[in-house]
């Protein structure tokens, strides 16, 4: 029998045999019991008592209620079937919510005895327990061993509560390494287990909402080295590793001090859900950081303090999950293999495919090696990785690289030689922040390691956002992806000097987290970083310029008109020349996509692509002479012109339609699109209204949807909330009315993916539902039937609208900057026209959870705002009609 005694406080061993003796049914008594343990741990969880202990604590509570039950309904000395703790639980490890496994081992089958075990599985369930149980003989529990190495996993954790020790220990031989399962077959088997586990998290410890149990350097990857340990050492516990010289002291204790905090996050999380919950979801980090005593201030919130201790602990897991598992490698897989080293260089050498050094005082002796084993490794495709013994020798020396090791010229010149490298560079930069190399070498990269946003738009921390930026520039080398990018691909080949774009990408959010503005702090650091490594000036500025203005583009393109030329000729001023241009357009598309795997899209894609064309082009013309508005009309009616002239459209019948467009219809729309919308009028020879087109942009950006009918105030309201309720997210919308009251509405529109419609079935339902909402104008709009997303309510703020004078247009420009949410647009739309306003404009921009849209609007009058009374109605209804659920 298991020997556990909780202390009294949680369960008196004696009260509840007396409590027992005298109820007239033990179910209470159990519940009861159960319940005062439950309530006697969530207090002095609360109350900041340690995790380790509690989950112990917890396990010994359940193995007496367990034990308990048994002799309940299992007749007293029977030698014929044994309870076991198998899983976690056998490992005396229970979380508040977590399961309860057990294993109902059998020497042989035995019919007589299944009702007592179904009545006692049931009443373990009626107490309240989530109880995973399994019934086996021992020939079963050595076939599904056999099959299933997870079954293997859970018996090698076995735990005897009750029942005779012979059988127990009978299933453990015939189960054991010797017969199933050898070390060298086991190790394998869970060594891809965790690859691919690692998989399903983007192999990245860094997510937002990350999984504390599963995910890279996670609970999972500790029990994983304890489950190795075992069945090659026979080791009870982690600690055992440090006496087969896997482990030193220190490095154990940092695995345990590791172990400790996720134990106490998870117990956490259990607490907050009152479920088994092992995702650090977005509504339990704020509680968490509260109760872990972390407070705001003016630089960060109580929330990414607590989550950047988070992910400062999981990578160091993960650096050691990595270490121990080549050594295991060695010890298991390669122990009986020997070969003779291949020389490299003085310093080190290759053995088995991995880099090693040539003896141990390497490092001591050459500091410089430090960075050097990584230029190695970008010099050597060959090689698999760098060797355990080798790993454990860089972590030992890091403090070696101090300010004299930084001002080394040796030194200097090696960071530099790996930046220049044609391949490899994106692995060994990763590599040198898992070593904590990168941090030790750059101190202001090391401020940023597990430094998160907590927000929807930035999903990874800032040290894996960086690299991801660099990964990205580094893709566009690849001639195998150039499809993907074309113009990137090409451009990056004409870039005088690629090192310097990875430099700028590993700078331009260095300063996050400090407060103040992180690309001018992050511009200093910049030039100081290149000066210091001797860059030349012209260098070192282009470095620090890109870094002070990687935002310019994307806000640029999301936030204003880039077919006004007056908007392109302000941005080509402000980037100077063509060879600023190709890096900036560079970086800031790596820059995007690294955000967040659902922010990248094919509209923002055609945005950048056609302001770095049109910039291209200003630049082409020379900025002294920029085009004037009457040249940008003349050269986009030409054009559309002739594209019409050669559809058989006669030169009179568009002449004659063109007299009704205003100049900004021309300055606004490219000749593709004017052409397309125009020969769509004048082929609606039946008059029949509304007419809508949609096509697929000609430049992959979106669908394209154009509405063209009267006029009327209902309008853009129907239309939004009709794409709406179709789950469709718009992009862009331009609104235009010609002289005699006929609208010319275009809107761009994307799928659920961020995509351009593809199906036929779902354009042609969007096309008939356009046109019997838009025939009805003076229905009743309806209502969004679409869910809010969970990880958006985590986010919510009050809506913020601001006005100001479009004076170019004679126009009001307004922006609301809201919490986003499905039917924002048509609710914006009810506003306006509740406040008798008329939109003739819209730019829309979203960034995770938050929407900035701008508005341009003008009274009924067309004339721009200027009573504070419909400003202050706008004002109000917007955020009554935004904040109301």
């Amino acid at each position: 029998m298991s020997d556990t005694t909780p202390d009294a406080e949680l369960f008196s061993q004696s009260a509840f045999i007396v409590q027992l003796q005298t109820a007239t049914q033990p179910l209470p008594v159990f519940r009861q019991a159960l319940k005062n343990a439950q309530d006697v741990l969530k207090q002095r969880f609360l109350d900041g008592h340690s995790a380790v202990e509690l989950v112990a604590s917890h396990a010994q509570v359940i193995d007496n209620l367990l034990i308990h039950a048994w002799q309940q309904f299992i007749p007293g000395e029977n030698n014929k079937l044994a309870l076991v703790a198998v899983g976690g639980y056998g490992r005396g490890e229970l979380h508040p919510h977590s399961d309860v496994d057990i294993l109902i081992l059998l020497a042989k089958d035995d019919k007589k005895l299944q009702a007592a075990i179904s009545l006692f599985v049931t009443f373990l369930w009626d107490i309240g327990l989530a109880v995973g149980h399994s019934v086996r003989t021992l020939k079963e529990c050595v076939r599904e061993a056999k099959q299933d190495i997870t079954v293997a996993t859970n018996l090698q954790e076995a735990r005897l509560l009750i029942g005779p020790a012979e059988l127990f220990e009978e299933q453990r031989r015939l189960c054991g390494p010797k017969k199933l399962w050898p070390s060298r077959e086991f190790f394998e088997a869970k060594w891809q287990e965790q690859v691919a586990r690692h998989q399903k998290f983007n192999d990245t410890a860094y997510n937002l909402e990350p999984n504390i149990k599963e995910g890279p350097g996670g609970l999972r990857d500790i029990q994983m080295i304890g489950w190795v340990a075992k069945r090659h050492f026979d080791a009870n516990t982690l600690h055992d590793l440090v006496t087969h010289q896997f482990l030193t002291e220190k490095e154990y204790q940092a695995l345990y001090e590791g172990q400790a905090l996720l134990w106490q996050i998870r117990y956490g999380l259990h607490v907050l859900a009152n479920r088994r919950e092992d995702r650090l979801l977005f509504d339990y980090q704020r509680e968490l950081a509260r109760q872990f005593g972390y407070q705001d201030d003016p630089r960060s919130r109580a929330v990414e303090k607590f989550m950047k201790q988070y992910y400062r602990t999981v990578m160091g897991l993960s650096r050691l999950n990595e270490m121990l598992l080549q050594l295991f490698q060695e010890e298991i897989l390669y122990k009986k293999t020997s070969e003779t080293p291949l020389p490299i260089n003085k310093r080190f050498q290759s053995r088995r495919g991995f880099l090693e050094v040539t003896h141990v005082g390497i490092f001591k002796k050459y500091p410089f090696a430090l960075l050097e084993v990584f230029l190695v490794m970008t010099q050597h495709p060959e090689l698999k990785g760098v060797r355990a013994n080798t790993i454990r020798l860089i972590r030992e020396h890091r403090h070696l690289i101090d300010v004299q090791f930084r001002d080394d010229l040796r030194c200097r010149s090696l960071f530099i030689e790996i930046l220049r490298q044609p391949h490899g560079v994106t692995h060994e930069l990763r590599r040198m922040n898992r070593y904590g190399v990168l941090a030790a070498y750059l101190p202001v990269f090391a401020n940023i390691v597990g430094q998160m946003q907590h927000d929807l738009f930035h999903v990874y921390t800032v040290d894996e956002h960086t690299l991801i930026v660099v990964r990205n520039l580094r893709r566009f080398t690849v001639t195998a992806h150039a499809q993907e990018f074309p113009l990137c691909s090409e451009l990056i080949q004409k870039i005088p000097k690629q090192e310097l774009l990875t430099i700028a990408a590993l700078f331009h959010d260095i300063a996050k987290g400090r407060g103040g503005d992180h690309s001018r702090l992050g511009e200093s650091d910049a030039m100081e970083f290149c000066r210091h490594h001797g860059l030349s000036d012209y260098d070192s500025k282009l470095v620090g310029w890109l870094v002070l203005n990687h935002l310019l583009m994307s806000s640029t393109a999301q936030r204003k008109d880039i077919n006004d030329p007056e908007i392109v000729h302000e941005f080509a001023t402000l980037v100077g020349d063509v060879n600023r241009l190709n890096y900036l357009y560079l970086l800031t598309v790596a820059d995007v996509r690294a955000t967040s795997p659902n922010v990248w899209n094919s509209w923002k894609d055609t945005l950048l692509r056609d302001l770095y064309n049109s910039t291209a082009r200003a630049f082409r013309r020379g900025l002294e002479s920029p085009l004037r508005d009457s040249e940008t009309i003349a050269a986009t009616q030409q054009a559309a012109r002739e594209l019409l002239l050669a559809n058989n459209i006669e030169a009179t019948t568009i002449d004659t339609l063109w007299t009704r467009f205003d100049d900004e219809y021309f300055l606004r729309h490219s000749a593709d699109y004017i052409a397309w919308q125009s020969a769509a009028i004048i082929s609606n020879t039946t008059q029949q209204l509304p007419l809508i087109q949609i096509r697929q942009g000609p430049r992959g950006g979106g669908t394209e949807i154009f509405i063209y009918t009267h006029d009327h105030p209902n309008l853009f309201a129907h239309t939004t909330s009709t794409l709406d309720q179709l789950g469709l997210t718009i992009a862009d919308a331009h609104i235009l009315t010609a002289s005699d009251g006929y609208t010319l509405d275009t809107y761009i529109a994307l799928d659920e993916n961020g995509k351009p419609l593809q199906d036929a079935n779902r354009i042609l339902e969007l096309q008939q539902q356009l046109i019997r909402r838009i025939s009805q104008p003076d229905k009743d709009l309806p209502k969004s039937n679409r869910q809010l997303p969970r990880t958006l309510k985590a986010f919510r703020f009050a809506t913020d609208v601001q006005f100001w004078a479009d004076e170019k247009h004679a126009r009001t420009a307004m922006q609301v900057m809201a919490f986003d949410r499905p039917g924002l647009l048509s609710r914006v739309a009810r506003a306006l026209l509740d406040c008798g306003v008329q939109l003739h404009n819209a730019k829309i921009a979203t960034y995770g959870e938050r929407a900035e849209d701008i508005f341009y609007i003008t009274t009924e009058n067309e004339l721009p705002l200027s009573d504070d009374t419909q400003l202050e109605c706008l004002r109000t209804t917007i955020r009554r009609y935004l904040d109301e659920d």
